[in-house]
């Protein structure tokens, strides 16, 4: 299924408050300013920085 593109669009990094970007394998977004990924489980961005996985 994936994610909405509509939720991706209005999605910021919870720590900067940067843009996100879909990671190649769909299985994260990434924020190439704090160089963290935030990651998708059954289709629902997990946005908690303590879940950040650094890129």
């Amino acid at each position: 299924m994936g994610i909405d593109k509509e939720l991706l669009d209005i999605l910021v990094c919870p720590k900067c408050k940067g843009d996100l970007e879909l990671t190649e394998e769909e299985d994260g977004l990434k924020c190439k300013a704090c160089s963290l990924k935030y990651p998708i489980k059954d289709d629902i961005p997990i946005m908690l920085i303590d879940e950040a996985l650094p890129l």
